[in-house]
C-alpha cells in the first residue's frame, strides 16, 4: 500500500495591520523599486520577459544588449529571423525554444495587434512562451497596473513572512491581491522580488540585516 501523501500545513496569515508595517518598512527603504530587465520599451521588455524563465536577469541583460541595440519592435525582431536571435541569446537556458517562442510573437504581434504589445492579460497570454506570471509582469511594468507576478523569490516571501501564504503559485498570487493595501499595490512585488533575491536568500537567508527581522517569525530564521 503507498504511504498517504504528506499534508502541507500552511502558516497563518499575517493581520492586515502587521501586513501593512511590512509594505511600510519596504516602501520607507526603498521607495520606487525597479525591475532589474533591462528594456527601452514595452515590447522589448516582453521579450526579456519572456527569455528570462529559468535564466537570472543578469544574464538576460548581456545577452539582450547588443539585441535590443537593432531589434526594438516586432517587426525589426521578426527581419532579424529566427537564427540571428539564437545566436544572440544562446547564452541563455532553453535559448532554441525562446529564439523560437520570440520570433512566433512577433508575427502573432504584427498579425494580431499592429505590433503594439496587448494592455489585456488574455491578449498576453496567448502569445506564444507568455504565461500568467510574464504577464503579470508587462501589465505592472509598462502599463502601470497593480499585478503581482509570483516567481520563487515572492513565492518563498509571501509565505516565510506570512503575507499571502500559498500551496503553489496561484494561491499566493491570489492570496497577494487581497492581503496588500492598495497603496502598495503597483511595487509589492519588486520589493519582494528584490528582498528574496539579496536579503532573505532560500538557503542562506541574511537575517541580521533584515528590516522585517523583529517581524519574522519564519522557521528559516537565522538568529546567528
Amino acid at each position: 500500500m503507498a504511504a498517504p501523501a504528506k499534508r502541507i500545513t500552511l502558516p497563518r496569515a499575517r493581520k492586515p495591520a502587521e501586513i501593512r508595517e511590512i509594505f511600510s518598512r519596504f516602501q520607507a527603504a526603498n521607495p520606487e523599486p525597479k525591475g532589474e530587465l533591462d528594456h527601452t520599451n514595452a515590447f522589448t521588455l516582453l521579450v526579456a520577459v519572456v527569455l528570462s524563465a529559468q535564466a537570472t536577469d543578469a544574464g538576460v541583460n548581456k545577452a539582450t544588449r547588443a539585441l535590443f541595440a537593432i531589434a526594438d519592435t516586432p517587426e525589426k525582431m521578426l527581419a532579424l529571423g529566427e537564427e540571428a536571435v539564437r545566436e544572440y541569446v544562446k547564452t541563455i537556458g532553453l535559448f532554441r525554444t525562446k529564439a523560437k517562442n520570440v520570433i512566433a510573437l512577433c508575427e502573432r504581434l504584427i498579425a494580431e495587434f499592429g505590433g503594439e504589445v496587448p494592455a489585456t492579460r488574455e491578449a498576453l497570454e496567448s502569445l506564444p512562451g507568455v504565461g500568467r506570471k510574464t504577464a503579470n509582469v508587462v501589465l505592472n511594468i509598462a502599463f502601470g497596473e497593480i499585478t503581482h507576478a509570483v516567481d520563487t523569490h515572492v513565492f518563498r516571501i509571501a509565505n516565510r513572512l506570512r503575507i499571502a501564504p500559498g500551496k503553489n503559485v496561484l494561491q499566493v498570487e491570489l492570496g497577494l491581491e487581497k492581503a496588500v493595501p492598495p497603496e502598495f499595490g503597483r511595487h509589492a512585488h519588486h520589493w519582494l522580488i528584490l528582498h528574496g533575491r539579496y536579503t532573505c536568500k532560500a538557503l542562506r537567508p541574511e537575517c541580521l540585516r533584515c528590516i522585517q527581522n523583529d517581524l519574522c517569525d519564519s522557521a528559516d530564521k537565522r538568529i546567528a
